[in-house]
């Protein structure tokens, strides 16, 4: 899935048409609100993001990408103005991967969306697993005996978190810090819910998320009837 976050909607719709058009999934955004509510649902492959926008700039918004642990590896491309080699500047020394120089062509993006994702796709498989859960990080997926569970991006991240180092006991502040970000200003209630939907979704293996009375949450597996 690569997102689009773009305000002009020509341009917004003509960027999806042609990624969809090329093989890819693909999500257009016209500015910063619609591009967290997707982000909270299911992390992208890829961000191409428009440094001029509505409320948040592109600049914000990559910095905020690249300071929170969950999404600072997700390759981003940040489309600049043609002349404008101060933003190409601030973008790539602010994280960026790549940039796009508007006015840009349709088969210059995707050549250019290719060749990040060959640089930053190279990574060695890694499989997580505790009891019968089972995470892929490749594929971002996550199976209970062996069949398929659907999360949320913070569920998984969640999860994540946990079957990273099984036995540990993390604090609601630490997994409010590690899941949320550090600018999350939301109560640690937030982590009770989510812990809760967690535990549902993961069925018989919900137990492996064990309460720790006063200080927070560990996994570690219980023994299976």
């Amino acid at each position: 899935m690569i997102y689009c976050v773009e305000d002009d909607s020509a341009i917004r719709d003509l960027m999806v048409y042609t990624l969809r058009a090329s093989g890819f999934e693909a999500l257009g955004f016209e500015n910063d609100h619609g591009f967290w509510a997707a982000m909270k649902e299911q992390r992208p492959e890829m961000i191409l993001l428009d440094v001029m926008l509505p409320g948040e700039d592109g600049l914000t918004i990559l910095r905020k990408l690249r300071t929170s642990p969950v999404t600072a590896d997700i390759p981003v491309i940040m489309a600049t103005a043609k002349d404008s080699e101060y933003d190409k500047v601030i973008g790539l020394d602010s994280g960026a991967d790549d940039y796009l120089a508007k006015p840009f062509g349709m088969m210059e993006m995707v050549s250019r969306i290719k060749a990040v994702l060959r640089r930053t796709g190279n990574k060695q498989p890694v499989l997580l697993s505790c009891g019968i859960i089972s995470l892929d990080e490749n594929k971002h997926t996550v199976t209970v005996d062996g069949r398929p569970v659907l999360l949320t991006l913070k569920e998984y991240e969640l999860l994540k978190l946990f079957m990273e180092e099984p036995g540990r006991v993390f604090t609601r502040d630490n997994i409010l810090h590690s899941v949320w970000g550090i600018d999350f200003s939301g109560e640690t209630r937030t982590v009770d819910v989510h812990i809760g939907t967690l535990r549902t979704k993961l069925e018989k293996a919900g137990d492996y998320i064990q309460t720790i009375r006063g200080v927070g949450y560990k996994m570690e597996k219980v023994n299976e009837q």
